[in-house]
């Protein structure tokens, strides 16, 4: 299930960098186009966090699946 939540995160951080382009190109604004960039840096670096192992060598994501008896 985590992986599906970390896909959709994924394209919708894809999705915001290209809608903040097709809002730059039509409007001219740079306000609210690099808050969407923001959001899609801020989104990506979220599903980095998860999916990037320690030191340990084991990642968040594979430690909660473990830990729910998925793994």
């Amino acid at each position: 299930m985590m992986d599906i939540v970390l896909s959709i995160v994924m394209l919708a951080a894809i999705a915001l960098v290209a809608g903040a382009f097709a809002l730059w190109r039509r409007t001219g604004d740079a306000k609210n186009p690099a808050l969407m960039v923001l959001l899609a840096v801020i989104a990506v670096i979220n599903v980095l966090l998860w999916t990037l192992p320690s030191a340990d060598g084991k990642a968040p994501v594979d430690q909660l699946k473990e830990a729910a008896g998925e793994g």
